[in-house]
């Protein structure tokens, strides 16, 4: 009987070499890996055809899917290849590490995050330290991952090391605290969770929670070595973090044989919760230490790259790695040639030698990048790091892997309208009058609405196609896979999952504007159960709303759906009604509800009537525009209405032509007369005014008005109103307040100007009457 141990790196891809290459000179009976035991019921989807890595193995606890953890395996993994070496071999292979169906029970996450120890140690750091080095990453690359040699001698040094370095006294103060080690920790810790809605436990007789340390985890881990022991197995190949190697070996020497009853009463007695495990999509930025995984690693794309290597062409690592780099680099137009390529392997070769390292790492040919393809600029280096050093791949999984029935209907739906999951940034451009495209903005609707961000819709606002397109950015997250678990309570599909969740959202939103905004989305979602729920509270809290600015706060988002709903074939006539009484109820209430502002209210006002009139000329309804403008002229005529709003009342009259040019210079002339509170007509030139000057440039009438009110003033009001029409005539176009200026300077009205230029003492009427016929074949009349 022997037992032989395989301290590795947890994704390092030379551990992966010297591990397949050890497995296949030893030929063992069976392989033990760390890793959860809660999952070797799907651990034979590792073999399947479809299984492409980065993939993770997902427990989570089904009643509690706060409590998540994830095991991420690439391509490079040493797991990875020790679970398929022992599947494609007919080797049985199971997991030993402490189960999370102990480790979850104890507590979350962050309860447990916060009772470990501040002390952190970094074995690798002090070996490279020792050797020289610059940190841990550069030492075990040069010595682990770079190394070209098939000799099995490495985990024996690796084991000497760690045993070197768990006995020395500082070590033995804090080898009991789980750790941020690459050589220790392999799950996620439960860094990319989504929050369950699920309220904590607020029991104070809760007992504190129990801490789980590493010593826990090794006993259990020579404990399943024992029993494969006692189970007959003659070669036993034990593939571990390096940092946990020292404690498992000698374990078939009979002096200690006595530690098995002290592993015992350790794990006797530990907590238990049901989990459940299954296989999800990874991405090699979530196997990235910039993601707060704990096992991370620096550069996953280029240990991809290095893995690949080793199996296509070994001694052309530097080449297909630059060779990549100048694809990229000319993908963003930047000039790069098969001679830069050239100079930057051999500068990076050379780089290598005198630094004494097997062939080029990073640090070497990031450098040569920066010499020879970026002319020493380090700008160029960010976007590489991102999608090269890192890289963005997203692993699949096999259709056979366990799932709640919404992640098959969301699989199914994919499929069906071929939206691939891609865990880069993609831009997705919709035309809604084609029937697939809107079925794909329908799926993401509801997505979105479940709070699976898979897509988030731009912001339009310079799109020129019109409004059947829609914009969206898709990039998929790994954790909205448990996002979906959570969600499926809701309904087996993703449909009927958003129809109930948009039921209770309404039945708990206690705000006007909250619920009409949700109507909106559920109608973009296509969710017609939903939409007559939502609705139904939307008009039970309508009629019960007494504040005016919360019924026009409610009518913008209304007013769109019924204006653009037949563009995305939904039922618009369902809220026709509910306008028709919000716009009734406005048009009554706001009379009262602009009466005694102050400043700030009448701001408010201000932006809910402008948003308001917007909204009236959206819905081009004769009878909603003419109970709307009854009530402007009412507020228009309304002595002691604040000055903003009065001012902007006539403004919009003005503009809809339910007055003349001569009844505008009226009002204008009666707010600016010397009657009137200085301050109350600054703010009523302001309301007129703000936003657009034309009416001043084209109307000589308004400009005089204006003009006389301004020469009018004392230099003691006109000094105190200059910030007021300063503010003012800061909202206008630069144009606009150049052409302003200019008449002002002239001392001469817009009416006389424009005389000016449009009557030319050379004007040659003939001339201009023989290119007549031209223009009217152009405009086809």
């Amino acid at each position: 009987m022997s037992l032989h141990i395989f301290g590795i790196r947890h994704h390092g891809p030379g551990s992966a070499r010297s591990l397949l290459n050890s497995l296949n000179t030893l030929q063992p009976d069976i392989i033990l890996v760390e890793g959860p035991p809660d999952a070797e019921e799907v651990l034979h989807l590792a073999a399947h055809k479809d299984m492409k890595p980065p993939a993770a193995i997902l427990i989570y606890v089904p009643e509690e899917l706060s409590k998540a953890v994830y095991y991420p395996f690439a391509v490079f993994s040493p797991e990875w290849q020790a679970i398929n070496y022992g599947l494609e071999h007919t080797i049985p292979v199971r997991f030993m590490d402490l189960p999370q169906t102990h480790r979850l029970a104890v507590a979350p996450v962050e309860q447990l995050l916060a009772t470990l120890s501040t002390i952190r140690h970094d074995p690798l750091g002090w070996l490279a330290q020792a050797a020289g080095y610059s940190d841990g990453e550069r030492w075990w690359e040069h010595m682990v991952e770079h190394r070209r040699d098939s000799s099995n001698d490495i985990f024996e040094a690796v084991l000497e090391a760690m045993t070197e370095m768990r006995n020395s006294k500082f070590i033995e103060e804090v080898a009991t605290c789980p750790t941020e080690n690459p050589l220790e920790i392999k799950e996620a810790d439960n860094q990319n969770q989504v929050k369950s809605e699920k309220p904590p436990n607020e029991s104070s007789t809760t007992p504190p929670p129990l801490v789980m340390g590493e010593e826990h985890r090794e006993a259990y881990m020579r404990q399943t070595i024992r029993t494969a022991q006692k189970e007959g197995f003659k070669k036993i190949a034990v593939v571990c973090g390096a940092w946990h190697a020292p404690a498992l070996k000698d374990l078939d020497n009979p002096k200690i044989a006595k530690n098995s009853k002290e592993d015992a009463a350790l794990l006797k007695g530990l907590p238990k919760v049901k989990v459940q495990a299954t296989w999800i999509p990874w991405t090699h930025g979530r196997l990235s230490y910039h993601s707060g995984y704990g096992a991370g690693i620096e550069s996953p794309g280029w240990y991809h790259h290095l893995w690949m290597s080793d199996k296509l062409s070994p001694t052309q690592v530097t080449i297909r790695w630059l060779t990549k780099v100048a694809h990229l680099l000319r993908k963003e137009d930047l000039d790069v040639s098969a001679a830069h390529v050239i100079e930057a392997v051999r500068l990076a070769e050379a780089l290598s030698s005198m630094r004494d390292r097997p062939l080029p790492s990073l640090l070497e040919i990031g450098e040569a990048i920066q010499a020879i393809f970026c002319f020493g600029s380090d700008l160029p280096l960010n976007l590489i790091q991102k999608q090269l050093i890192i890289g963005e791949q997203l692993g699949e999984i096999p259709a056979e892997t366990p799932m709640v029935p919404i992640q098959q209907d969301l699989l199914k739906e994919q499929k069906r309208l071929r939206l691939a999951m891609q865990a880069s940034s993609k831009d997705l451009d919709l035309d809604l009058r084609k029937e697939i495209d809107l079925a794909r903005s329908h799926l993401l609707h509801r997505l979105s609405m479940l709070n699976i961000g898979w897509g988030q819709i731009q912001n339009n606002k310079y799109n020129k196609k019109g409004t059947f397109h829609e914009l969206w950015k898709l990039e998929w997250q790994p954790e909205f896979t448990v996002r979906l678990i959570e969600v499926g309570v809701w309904g087996n599909t993703v449909s009927n999952a958003a129809n109930a969740y948009v039921c209770d959202q309404a039945s708990k939103a206690s705000d006007l504007v909250e619920l009409t905004k949700l109507v909106d989305h559920t109608l973009l979602a296509d969710l017609p159960l939903a939409v007559e729920q939502v609705l139904k509270n939307l008009e039970d809290k309508a009629s019960l709303t007494s504040d005016v600015t919360h019924l026009m706060g409610a009518l913008p988002a209304l007013a769109q759906v019924m204006r653009y709903g037949n563009v995305r074939k939904t039922d618009s006539d369902s809220v026709s009604h509910i306008v028709d009484g919000l716009i009734s109820r406005i048009c009554i209430g706001l009379p009262n509800a602009c009466s005694s502002l102050n400043d700030d209210a009448a701001v408010a006002m201000f932006e809910h009537i402008v948003k308001v009139n917007q909204t009236i000329n959206l819905l081009q309804n004769k009878e909603h525009t003419k109970i709307w403008h009854d009530v402007l002229k009412q507020l228009a005529n309304k002595r002691s209405l604040h000055g903003l709003l009065a001012g902007r009342c006539c403004r919009l009259l003005y503009e809809a032509r339910e007055i003349a040019a001569d009844q505008t210079a009226q009002y204008m002339n009666l707010a600016l007369s010397r009657a009137s509170d200085p301050v109350q007509a600054a703010a009523w030139v302001e309301g007129f005014l703000k936003d657009s000057g034309l009416l001043l440039i084209h109307d000589s009438k308004l400009w005089a008005v204006l003009d006389a009110w301004v020469c009018s003033l004392n230099t003691d009001t006109f000094t105190q109103l200059l910030p007021l029409l300063r503010r003012t005539f800061s909202t206008f176009p630069k144009a606009e307040r150049r052409q302003i200026g200019e008449l002002a300077k002239k001392g001469t009205s817009p009416q006389q100007v424009k005389l000016k230029i449009e009557s030319p003492t050379d004007f040659d009427q003939a001339r201009a009457e023989s290119v007549l016929p031209l223009i009217a074949k152009l405009l086809g009349l």
